[in-house]
This record gives structure tokens, sequence and C-alpha cells, in this order.
């Protein structure tokens, strides 16, 4: 199944009716991917189709975006993310911490809990932490295609860990969609995020 592509309209429907155990938002970015798909397949032509995707908001990029105690935090996400390349998970850890005891209205610091927990498979937490850090965003209305990706993309990797896989298909279809660089291997590496 590739929303990109041209599938049958049998296909794209049985996508559809597979959308009823997701929440809204999420079944209304699959629904607006496979009706853009198929508008595609039909031949007709969208401007906004033709425009390059906007790049995901990284944490190096969000520097000097709010104050001076965000950058602090964002630093120390920063670190941890680096800590976590380079296989010291532990220490990665204690850097989110830090960052979120500096800032915990930081988003960022988050996410890459989020991350960090999905990759330890500590399910539980990656899911809590990661509908906090789409809350920090909704609230300081930053939300959009270039921090959706991320959220898409690690709440498809806790379904895929869950074993919730027409789920994680619908949602890493949706995150490739959004950015295929980072989201094509179905994980996101500490240094996507970084």
């Amino acid at each position: 199944m590739n929303v990109r592509g041209c599938g049958t309209l049998t296909e794209r429907l049985r996508i559809f009716t597979r959308l009823r155990g997701l929440d809204t938002p999420f079944r209304l970015i699959v629904v607006l991917l496979i009706a853009a798909s198929l508008a595609g397949c039909v031949g007709l032509n969208f401007a906004a189709s033709q425009r390059p995707a906007k790049r995901p908001l990284t944490v190096s990029q969000a520097l000097g975006q709010v104050d001076s105690t965000r950058d602090a935090s964002l630093r120390l996400v920063i670190a941890g993310l680096d800590e976590d390349t380079a296989g010291r998970p532990a220490r990665a850890l204690a850097s989110y911490q830090r960052a979120v005891r500096v800032d915990s209205t930081n988003p960022f610091a988050y996410l890459a809990l989020a991350r960090h927990h999905l990759d330890g498979a500590s399910l539980s937490e990656a899911s809590a932490f990661l509908d906090q850090a789409r809350s920090l965003f909704e609230s300081s209305q930053s939300l959009g295609s270039g921090v959706d990706v991320w959220g898409v993309g690690l709440r498809a990797g806790i379904d895929r860990q869950r074993g919730r896989d027409e789920q994680a298909d619908l949602r890493f279809e949706a995150a490739r969609a959004l950015s295929p660089e980072i989201w094509d291997d179905e994980r996101l590496s500490s240094a996507e995020l970084r």
C-alpha cells in the first residue's frame, strides 16, 4: 500500500475502512493524503503538490527562537542526542532529564525522551512523553508539518512495537509523505532529530 502511488480505488477504500480505530486528527491527515494521491492519479494538478515538503524543524534549528532558558534546555537535548548517537543511553537520559528541569515547557526535550524510550522499548514512557510534546507544541501554536512529522512517525513506531501493524503502516505512510528522507527506514535516529 503506497499512498503516494496510484493504487486501485479498492485498495484505497480498504485503507479508508481501517481508519475507524484511529484518533480523529490522524484520520483526517490520512484521508487528505488519500484524496491528494487519488487526485494525482487522475491527472489533477495542485500547486501545493509541486512545492517541496517543508523540512522538519530539528532541535538545532529551534535554537534562538524563544529565549535563553529554552536555548539552554535545547543545548542539553542536543548533548543528549549526541550521547545517544555515541551509544551512551544512560548519559543521554540524564541530559534529557536536565533539559526538562531547565525548561519544562520545551517540547523537544519530551520528543527526545519519547524517541529515547521508544529505542529502549519502554513504550508506555515513550507514549506519555510523546503526548506531552504534542501538548506543548499545541499550546505554543507550533504545530504544522515541520513538527507533526516527528509525532506521527514516533506514534507509528510505538504502534509497530505494540503489534498494531495496520495503524503503524498508515501512520508511517503519513510520516513518509511529510518527510520521506527521515521515515523511509521507519526509525528516528538521534542524529535526524538533532
